[in-house]
């Protein structure tokens, strides 16, 4: 069923969206969609932090397209009384890409192929610990998270790491999208966005669950690396 919103250029119609998206990930379905893309582009910019919900979504959703890009047909919306951007929504250019590609590869001087250093699990712990402090400022509501996700070796099989990620299940949790991404010697790390309704569900998430059998079969390690 299509559903409708009006006037998303003024504060009353933010306020209709935030309340629509306090129960809702997305704005039709359970999976982002070709109607989270109409809305996002009439609204063209980052939204306060006034709204909570709203504000998490067009993150989430500008996250995705970024990171994967949006490809459900969703259930049709209709956003009226509002001034949508004229360029289109695409992912970065191809410069972009190639800085990002750049910044992943000095993000991960590790060696896949066997444990991390002392230094290195340091060096994650700090990040998460600082990542866990920024987390507790937000405020109440979903938080989504980018999760870097590393396998012991190129004999790993990645959909196979991948499918062994996704089976943790937990209240509150939702997994998202997901990419591959190169990290060097035929080596790929995977990048996945979740969502959870409890931040401190995030560091138990990747303390314990991430590191049990069968999942440690294929994970070497995994690290939030951001919030979204």
């Amino acid at each position: 069923m299509a559903v409708a919103f009006y006037n998303l250029n003024s504060d009353s119609g933010l306020k209709k969206l935030d309340e629509y998206l306090l129960t809702c990930s997305y704005i039709t379905g359970y999976q982002a969609s070709k109607d989270d893309i109409t809305v996002y582009s009439s609204l063209g910019k980052l939204l306060s932090s006034e709204y909570i919900n709203a504000s998490r979504w067009y993150k989430h959703i500008d996250a995705l397209l970024r990171i994967s890009g949006v490809s459900g047909e969703g259930s049709g919306v209709k956003v009226e009384g509002s001034t949508p951007i004229t360029e289109p929504v695409t992912t970065p250019p191809a410069a972009d890409a190639k800085a990002t590609a750049a910044e992943d590869e000095d993000d991960d001087d590790v060696d896949l192929f066997g444990d991390e250093t002392e230094e290195e699990k340091n060096a994650a712990e700090e990040r998460a610990a600082a990542l866990k402090d920024s987390g507790k400022k937000k405020e109440s509501g979903k938080s989504s998270i980018i999760l870097d996700v590393k396998p012991w070796d190129d004999e790993t099989d990645m959909k196979k790491l991948e499918e062994a990620v996704r089976t943790v299940q937990m209240e509150g949790l939702f997994w998202g999208a997901s990419k591959l991404v190169p990290v060097g010697y035929g080596i790929k790390k995977l990048k996945i966005i979740l969502t959870v309704d409890d931040l401190e569900s995030i560091f138990d998430l990747v303390e314990n669950y991430l590191t049990v059998e069968p999942i440690n079969e294929y994970v070497q390690s995994c690290h939030i690396v951001d919030f979204i």
